[in-house]
């Protein structure tokens, strides 16, 4: 039965895992829900995230990968314990089997900014692990009831190698479009890899996108945000029109930990989304 608990998660059940890297360490789990009205309940937009909670090891703050505009599941992107994202939890959800169930506590956080993304050119700017609710967001606005909505969409994403790229199938289906343009991008290719090879501040400022009516949206390794945010300062963006997520920052999910906060900011309920001029006015300590 649904319940307006926010600590009580409703039951899923694992109905796809797609293993996405060549390492085995990051999979794709589908979950279905047990109960209908639970599905009917659980209303989500690109850039939220949920708490995935399995029995006896505890829970954890996964963003949605998936897109509400791919009714009746919900997917999660997961890194194993001990390479991105550490603990029990997601050690124990890579060793389970389509069929398992777990617990799923959410939607929470604040989505990406639909409304102000609406009638605007969106450029965004992704590496690694990081690119999973950009995905959300990438599929939301291609779908064909929201794609007029947008103006051109701009993607530029990269990983060490080609075997660490996430998505492999949809990457592909997203070059061949005519109504988003997509540059994919390795720092150092193999023998089986005939595409593009740099770094994604380098291949940002290769493209270098017009700031004109244009919003960047930057999600990546702390690294690469470190180094692609000044690409976008010279090429005119300001830092109202440059969006991330805080997403690793997240705990509870609703705001009563407070191991999340930066400042006065709780990134669990405040965020994860936020603009470049709000984390201005933050302590530097994210």
């Amino acid at each position: 039965m649904s319940n307006n608990n926010p600590y009580i998660p409703m039951p899923v059940q694992i109905s796809k895992i797609i293993n996405e890297v060549d390492t085995n360490d990051i999979k794709t789990f589908r979950f279905t829900f047990l109960n209908k009205e639970d599905e009917q309940n659980f209303k989500y937009m690109p850039g939220q995230f949920a708490e995935l909670s399995i029995y006896g090891k505890g829970e954890s703050p996964i963003g949605i990968a998936s897109s509400p505009t791919d009714p009746g599941y919900v997917e999660f992107t997961v890194s194993r314990a001990g390479t991105i994202v550490p603990g029990l939890v997601t050690a124990a959800l890579h060793d389970m089997n389509e069929g398992a169930q777990i617990g799923l506590r959410g939607p929470l956080g604040n989505p990406w900014p639909i409304e102000f993304l609406e009638k605007k050119n969106i450029v965004m700017a992704s590496g690694g692990f990081a690119f999973t609710t950009l995905r959300s967001l990438i599929n939301y606005m291609l779908h064909k009831d929201n794609r007029n909505r947008f103006g051109e969409i701009t993607l530029i994403y990269g990983a060490r190698n080609p075997g660490l790229l996430l998505y492999k199938d949809e990457l592909a289906a997203w070059e061949k479009r005519d109504d988003i343009k997509s540059f994919i991008t390795v720092d150092k290719g193999d023998d089986t890899w005939s595409g593009r090879q740099g770094n994604v501040p380098a291949v940002c400022k290769e493209v270098a996108p017009s700031p004109k009516n244009t919003v960047a949206v930057i999600c990546g390794p702390p690294i690469m945000n470190k180094f692609t945010q000044p690409v976008f300062f010279d090429l005119g963006f300001s830092k109202e029109n440059i969006l991330t997520s805080l997403e690793m920052r997240m705990k509870c999910g609703i705001g009563k930990c407070g191991r999340c906060n930066v400042g006065y900011k709780y990134v669990c309920s405040d965020g994860p989304v936020f603009s470049l001029a709000e984390l201005e006015e933050l302590p530097r300590d994210f």
